[in-house]
Order: C-alpha cells, then structure tokens, then sequence
C-alpha cells in the first residue's frame, strides 16, 4: 500500500521507518527538500496548500493522511469528491481547524471544556471582567505560537492589533493542576486503540518535557480514555480514522477539561517510539490501512520525553551535546536534522526508559542540564 502525507516535517520524519517495517510505501508534500521527511520518502514538492500538487499525490497513493493542520479544506474537497481518501476524513477535520469552531464542537459532543468567547475587539464584552484570560489565534497556532495570556485590556488590545485585528478564540484562564494527553486512534472496522495518559510540562506554551505515565488518580485516566472514545467515535457525525492527540487540563477539584485536540500524531506521543509496543507512528499507519491496531503497552515502568529546543539563532548540529545526552543509561535520540536552529525550534527530542516513574524529574533535569547553556549570572 502507498500512504501519501501533506507536510514534510518532523512528524512526517518519524512516519518513514515506521511505514518500512509495514512495507507500506510513503510520499509526502512538503514545500522544501530541507524538510526533514524529504531525505526518508519520496517527495512531491510543493506549498501545502497546493491542490494540484496533491493531486498529483493523490495519483501515486492510495490514501492521504495529514502531517499538520495547514490544509486548505476547500480544494481537498474537490479531489475526495472525485473518490481520493482521506484519513481523517475532511468531514473529520472541517470543525477542528478552527480553534474556535473546534471548542464548539467539543462543547457540543458533550466534553467538558473551558468557558470561551469568539472576539473581535468588543471591549464591553461581559466575558472581558474575568482576567486573566487566555487570547489564541483560531488557526495555524502551533508551539506557543498564536497563543497569549493577558491580564487586562490593554494587554488584549495590543495583542489583537498585533495579529491583524482578526476573530480570535478568547477563554478562561484554568489555574490547572497537571496538564494531561493521550493519545487515541481508530481504524475503519473500528478498533480503536488508547496509550497511557501522560503529563505534559510547557514552559513559555511549548511542551519542554512528558511524563509517562502521569501520576493521577485511576479513575482520572479511565474519565481521560473515555473522553478520547467519544472524540474518536462521537454519538452523531462522523467517526475517526487515524490518530489523535488529545490535551487536557486537571484542576486542583479534580475536574477534567479538554483543551485541544490534533486530528494527528502528537508531541505528547513521541515516547511511543521507544517506550511503547508500537509508535503513534506506526499506529497512524495501521488506522489509515485498516490494518489491526495492536498493543500501546509500555515496555518499561516508565519514561520521560524531553524536547531538544533552540535556544540560539545557529546551524549547528550540536553533535557533542547528543552524544552526551545519549550516553544516560536507557536513552534515545531522535534528531530531526533541521538545517537552523532559532529560539523555541523544535530540533529533536530524546525519551529515556525508566525503571521507575519517579525518576524522570532528575532525569529530565540532567537532560536538561546538558541540551541548555547556563543562566547568565
């Protein structure tokens, strides 16, 4: 079988290996042979939202998956109307795009979620009284981008003056416990596999580090499993084929609040690589074939996965600062080969196996201790 992604990056990367191991053939678009999938799959190159272009994917595939959510749903439905699959489908995607429609369409499945306003810079808006209050771009938001917390007016205003005076989704700030994920997928014939929920650590609204499993209450991770059932195969509309990621805020009472999901594979699931039976890659791959789901069992107690981030404006490969990563007892490095690195790039990431949960906070600290340069003093 032959799987064709839209985008070509990190995500796209890791799918490689996992397609060889199935001898599924894989083919991406992606706008530059500098992005890391063009070195692994074969490439058709061109903008993501070139229709012609995926339609000339479309001709060498059997089904098309998504790497990113930068799609122009308009001009793809014209290639599923001529019979191309898409998976998810783009009835799937149509409300999560847009950060705003997709909180209403979880409000309207029935999840429990933040209270959120669409805002278009009314200031007598009976919801601006309630600061602080978190202010996201309604598309193309992605690690930390498009995403602000404001305290007052004034800090609203010149946040929405700076990103064009567009709608914007505005919501409750939720002074949360833990910040959870899971990730959750389902196939055609409708199997559906759930990997343990995680933690995740965000510092400046980028995941930094993930903590596997997540320290909570049994009872909160079967609420957690049991939303991402009803995400994946809700009582009307359309159900899922592929992969979710699926954010959630706990609160101190104990509440679970769905945040956003990512109709794909996920920061929160890179883990799964090394950790995991099978990969959220390779499960993304088993979903989009029908082909069955298999295991999401740990093979350790424990992991943790730390994010490799830019720190500096450079073109280093920062070999030396790899090998000692990699040198930590039950540690794997993943690379993504990008050509620059800028402050909060995403470069790479490393997951170590752990005999005990407990560990990871001092191992994601010696990680940590030797990716980042020291504080100035």
């Amino acid at each position: 079988m032959r799987v064709g992604v839209i985008g070509g990056g990190q995500l796209a990367w890791m799918m490689a290996p996992e397609a060889a191991k199935l001898g599924i053939s894989l083919l991406v678009q992606t706008p530059s042979m500098e992005d890391p999938a063009a070195a692994v799959a074969e490439t058709v190159l061109a903008p993501l939202r070139d229709a012609k272009a995926t339609a000339e994917l479309a001709d060498r595939c059997d089904a098309i998956t998504f790497e990113n959510e930068f799609v122009d749903l308009e001009a793809l439905g014209e290639l599923e109307k001529q019979g191309v699959v898409f998976a998810p489908s783009l009835s799937v995607l149509a409300p999560l795009l847009d950060k705003y429609h997709q909180r209403c369409y979880l409000r309207d499945i029935g999840l429990p979620v933040p209270e959120f306003i669409s805002w278009e810079g009314d200031e007598d808006a009976a919801f601006l009284g309630k600061w602080p209050l978190v202010v996201k771009a309604r598309r193309h938001g992605y690690d930390g981008q498009g995403t602000e917390v404001v305290h007052n007016m004034a800090e609203l205003m010149a946040v929405w003056q700076r990103w064009g005076r567009v709608p914007v989704l505005l919501e409750e700030f939720i002074p949360f416990e833990r910040e959870l994920a899971v990730m959750a997928a389902r196939r055609r014939g409708g199997e559906i596999a759930i990997y343990p929920v995680v933690e995740t650590q965000q510092e400046n609204q980028v995941c930094r580090r993930v903590l596997v499993p997540a320290a909570i209450d049994p009872k909160v991770a079967a609420q957690c499993e049991t939303i991402a059932r009803r995400i994946l195969q809700p009582q009307s509309g359309p159900a899922v084929v592929g992969i979710f990621g699926i954010e959630l805020f706990l609160t101190a009472q104990g509440q679970l609040l769905v945040n956003e999901i990512a109709p794909r594979t996920h920061n929160s699931g890179h883990f799964t690589i090394d950790a995991c039976e099978i990969s959220q890659f390779q499960m993304q791959l088993r979903a989009v074939c029908d082909l069955p789901l298999g295991q999401t069992t740990l093979k350790s107690p424990g992991a943790v996965m730390v994010n490799l981030l830019g720190y500096e404006h450079s073109r280093s490969d920062y070999r030396t600062k790899r090998e000692q990563i990699a040198a930590i007892p039950g540690a794997h490095v993943h690379w993504y080969g990008k050509a620059e690195s800028r402050p909060g790039r995403k470069l790479g990431h490393v997951t170590v196996q752990l005999a005990a949960p407990e560990l990871a906070g001092d191992i994601a600290r010696k990680v940590e201790y030797i990716w980042y340069p020291a504080p100035e003093s």
